[in-house]
């Protein structure tokens, strides 16, 4: 017999969102906008455009005493500023393709900001494990460099 099926045991599992629905848990929502970097954003206030531009979301953080910003065409999102996230599925673009994009929309009472990947995560995954390999790369360099200068200081200087 499994806990879950003991008798008083009211827990409802937890939900299951692929790529449509509204999440309502800060931490969900801090998950999914975290893999995010650069989007097209629209800004809607009773479903009127008040602003639309691309920008670069360089932070993702929960705090309820602290703002949402986007300035300069960088995104620094609160997820308290928003009651929740609707997950969208929208056509890619104007063409009546079929290929389809999730549109990820942060809602507050007649308030949205909608943001759309312009970066694909998959590719981005590949081009940070060869930005780390580079960055290793670099380092062991210096660090072989900083000895061999050390070695020669001790050769040309003894003490």
């Amino acid at each position: 017999m499994s806990y879950d099926k003991l008798p008083g045991n009211t827990h409802l599992p937890a939900p299951c969102i692929v790529d449509t629905g509204i999440v309502v848990n800060k931490q969900d929502m801090q998950r999914l906008l975290c893999d995010l970097s650069r989007v097209r954003y629209c800004y809607t206030q009773d479903s009127d455009v008040l602003t639309e531009d691309e920008g670069y979301l360089l932070e993702v953080f929960s705090d309820p005493q602290r703002s949402t910003l986007v300035a300069n065409h960088t995104l620094y999102i609160n997820v308290h500023s928003f009651d929740c996230l609707k997950l969208e599925r929208v056509p890619k673009g104007q063409s009546s393709s079929l290929e389809q994009q999730t549109c990820f929309d942060l809602i507050q009472d007649n308030r949205q900001l909608r943001l759309i990947p312009l970066t694909n995560p998959l590719q981005e995954q590949t081009s940070r494990h060869l930005n780390a390999a580079a960055l290793e790369a670099v380092v062991a360099e210096v660090l072989s460099a900083s000895w061999d200068v050390r070695i020669d200081d001790e050769e040309n200087f003894p003490s």
